[in-house]
């Protein structure tokens, strides 16, 4: 089953999200190589593709796993959790209608 990730960031995150972007990257690319990444991205600050300075507020991942608890456990063990990056990750299915 598909699920999303929603997670919002702390206050000035761009420090942190600069050093743990790499793990972060890391393990988005493995959910992608498995075939199980339907989309992430970060949403950013100010209405730019880069932002710079303004950094991010959050991101989002919609991707395939087994069930929701593996899904908070992987959304758990990112490497942004780890670093402070995030305030609140929310775990929840979700239900592709569009594209299909």
């Amino acid at each position: 089953m598909l699920y999303s990730i929603i997670s919002d960031d702390v206050d000035n995150s761009l420090p942190a999200r600069q050093q743990a972007r790499p793990a972060h990257l890391e393990r988005l690319q493995m959910l992608q190589n498995a075939g199980r990444l339907i989309l992430a991205g970060p949403s950013p600050a100010i209405d730019s593709d880069n932002p710079g300075d303004a950094g991010f507020t959050g991101s989002v991942v919609v991707a395939e796993f087994p069930s929701l608890e593996d899904a908070q456990k992987w959304a758990d063990a990112d490497p942004y959790v780890a670093a402070g990056v995030y305030q609140r990750v929310v775990v929840k299915p979700f239900k592709q209608v569009f594209p299909n």
